[in-house]
């Protein structure tokens, strides 16, 4: 595994993109704090960029550094939750301008995956999460079915976890400043 994490780490250093698997499908990864990395997930998946993609941070430490002030009840919510879950907050700070939605908004999620993790800690910065498919296309459920076009577009493929198969996409939720809760994706 430490291989794949130093080939991945110099990809993403340089500002390019890896196709990794993640706690939940396979996906396509940058820097989130690289706006010109950002531009080219949104080139190669061919997505509008109105259409938000997840950061992945490797803990609630992390998270902190990338959001103006976390709602209490976002502890509650990751400590009860059975399953990978992406939480969209407010008011994020030092990520790529270009992964900010347009009601000053942004997606997280805290993997669990060992690969992931420890690849988020190495590289101490979030990691663009996005679905490893042309948009409007159907999500691969492994590797296998991952497009030519997606792994000839990344920068590094990593060679892990090849015959598995995808988990279920995390379940999203948006908390607004005022700890209100609204399930997006259950």
């Amino acid at each position: 595994m430490q291989e794949e994490i130093n080939n991945s780490l110099n990809a993403l250093k340089k500002g390019g993109l890896i196709l990794y698997p993640t706690d939940t499908i396979w996906g396509i990864g940058c820097d989130a704090t690289n706006a010109a990395a950002v531009e080219k997930v949104f080139e190669l998946k061919k997505r509008d960029e109105s259409k938000s993609l997840i950061c992945l941070v490797s803990d609630i430490k992390m998270l902190d550094q990338y959001i103006q002030e976390i709602p209490e009840v976002i502890f509650d919510l990751l400590k009860y939750a059975v399953r990978p879950t992406t939480i969209i907050l407010d008011r994020p700070l030092h990520v790529a301008e270009n992964l900010i939605a347009s009601d000053n908004s942004i997606a997280f999620r805290i993997v669990k995956d060992p690969f992931c993790n420890k690849l988020i800690r190495k590289l101490k910065r979030p990691i663009v999460s996005t679905s490893a498919n042309i948009s409007d296309k159907k999500a691969p459920n492994n590797f296998q079915e991952i497009s030519n076009a997606i792994k000839d577009g990344v920068d590094y493929v990593v060679n892990l976890n090849q015959n598995k198969k995808s988990g279920k996409p995390s379940t999203i939720i948006k908390v607004e400043n005022d700890g209100t809760v609204k399930i997006i994706r259950s």
